[in-house]
């Protein structure tokens, strides 16, 4: 394992990774510890701030052009703002814990595990980071199917349970 391929990339690049690491960790304690408390709403405004960071930095990383500047992962960044805003509408105003909850945990799983598992793809940075420049496809596929698969029925699941908390 090696930062370098990551520290030597754009800053764009650096600060979307970094950010989005943030939020992983950062998410997972806000998640699954109690809720309701003050340092929980603190925390949580932090993993707010650091998802659109997240989302918006990839905006900005346009290596993979497909359409114009955008490529299909950008979609992720749509689909964050949008769980940002439902999720946010659900505690501020609709006061509905239960979709709150469902929504957070979906773009957790949707937006940071799932998405994140495909950095991990051969010839993405995040793969030469964790396996280096000459890994193949072997290594990262014992990293990425149980990761997709699991995460995967995660999303789904939270993603049923904020239908049903609408």
């Amino acid at each position: 394992m090696s930062l370098s391929p990551l520290l030597q990339s754009d800053l764009v690049i650096q600060i979307h990774a970094f950010a989005a690491i943030a939020a992983t960790l950062l998410g997972a304690f806000v998640l699954w510890r109690r809720k309701g408390t003050a340092l929980h709403k603190a925390m949580g405004r932090v993993w707010v701030v650091l998802m659109l960071v997240t989302a918006t930095s990839a905006l900005f990383i346009n290596e993979i052009r497909l359409i114009g500047p955008f490529s299909p992962i950008h979609l992720f960044s749509l689909f964050t703002y949008y769980t940002l805003l439902v999720g946010l509408k659900a505690i501020i105003v609709e006061r509905n814990v239960a979709r709150h909850r469902a929504e957070m945990q979906g773009l957790y799983i949707g937006a940071l595990i799932l998405a994140g598992a495909f950095t991990f793809l051969p010839g993405r940075r995040m793969h030469e980071v964790l396996f280096g420049p000459d890994a193949g496809w072997t290594q990262s596929l014992l990293v990425i199917v149980p990761v997709l698969a699991v995460s995967g029925l995660a999303w789904l699941r939270m993603r049923r349970r904020a239908q049903r908390a609408a």
